[in-house]
C-alpha cells in the first residue's frame, strides 16, 4: 500500500486534542473522515505528537496509508476540499517509503508559544494566544530559560499524567522573542527537541511567565529543575497560545 506524509495546518481550539476520541472532535478522525470519502476505509493516521485540547499546529506531520497512487497535490487537495469546513489544511503531501514513520522517524519537534501582553482583550487573536496584562522581563525569562538547556531529569515540568518512559530529556533550544506592538508586547517562545514530556512546554512557558513578572529570581528555576519535584513547577499555562510548529527528519518529505 503506498504511504504518504502528511503536513497539516489547524486550530486546536475545536477540537478535544489530535488523538481520536469517543464522541468528541479530533483532528485525527476529522483527517480520517476525509480519507474516507475519498477511499473506503476505515482509516487510522499516524502523527508525530498528540497535541492536546485547545492546542494548534502550523507543520504537524502524519503519514497514512492509501491504496491508489495519489499525485501528492491532487491527494492534498481532494483532501482540503473534504475537510471543510473544519479549521484544518493539508499544506503538503509526499510519497514516502513504507519505512517512513510520522512519530518514530522524528529527529526533533519544535514547538512555539505566543503571550501577548496587554491590557486590552484580545480580538483577532482571540483563542490563539495566552494573554496576560503586564508587560514582562524579556531578559529574565531569557536567564531563567538558560538553566533548562541540554539534557536534564524534566520531573518538575512533566505531567503527573505523562506516560513517557522516562523524565530525561534533551532541550536543544529555548529562544524568547521580545515584539514590540502597537497596543502592548508579544513574547514568542520557542522550543527545540528530540521530543517533550507531556505538558513540558507548558509547565516551562508558564514557570518563566512568573520570572518575566518578578514573581520568581531567574534562579528559582534552576532550584524548581533540581527539585525533581512536580509541585515545584510553576503555573502551567493555558493551551491556546501553543503551536507545533515544525517536525525534522533525517530527510525532509517534503523537499523536492
Amino acid at each position: 500500500m503506498p504511504r504518504y506524509a502528511l503536513k497539516i495546518e489547524y486550530d486546536g481550539g475545536p477540537f478535544a486534542g489530535w488523538q481520536r476520541q469517543a464522541a468528541q472532535p479530533s483532528v485525527q478522525a476529522a483527517i480520517e473522515a476525509a480519507l474516507g470519502r475519498l477511499e473506503p476505509g476505515p482509516h487510522t493516521i499516524a502523527a508525530a505528537g498528540r497535541t492536546d485540547a485547545g492546542v494548534h499546529a502550523t507543520a504537524q506531520v502524519a503519514h497514512a496509508d492509501l491504496t491508489k497512487n495519489w499525485e501528492p497535490f491532487r491527494l492534498a487537495e481532494a483532501l482540503n476540499w473534504h475537510l471543510k469546513p473544519a479549521p484544518v489544511a493539508i499544506l503538503a503531501a509526499a510519497r514516502v517509503d513504507e519505512g517512513f514513520h510520522a512519530r518514530f522517524s522524528a529527529i526533533e519537534r519544535r514547538y512555539t508559544f505566543r503571550l501577548l501582553a496587554r491590557r486590552a482583550p484580545a480580538t483577532h487573536d482571540a483563542g490563539l494566544v495566552w494573554q496576560v496584562l503586564n508587560p514582562l522581563d524579556a531578559d529574565a525569562m531569557r536567564a531563567g530559560a538558560a538553566h533548562l538547556l541540554g539534557h536534564h531529569d524534566f520531573t518538575t515540568f512533566r505531567s503527573s499524567l505523562c506516560q513517557s518512559a522516562s523524565p530525561i530529556k534533551t532541550l536543544d533550544e529555548i529562544r524568547i522573542e521580545d515584539i514590540a506592538l502597537p497596543h502592548g508586547r508579544e513574547y514568542r517562545f520557542h522550543l527545540r527537541a528530540r521530543s517533550f514530556l507531556h505538558n513540558q512546554v507548558r509547565s516551562i512557558v508558564g514557570t518563566l511567565e512568573r520570572v518575566g513578572a518578578g514573581a520568581w529570581a531567574p534562579g528559582d528555576v534552576a532550584r524548581a529543575l533540581a527539585a525533581r519535584n512536580r509541585a515545584a513547577c510553576g503555573p502551567v499555562c493555558p493551551p491556546q497560545g501553543l503551536y507545533l510548529c515544525g517536525v525534522g527528519y533525517p530527510a525532509d518529505p517534503f523537499r523536492g
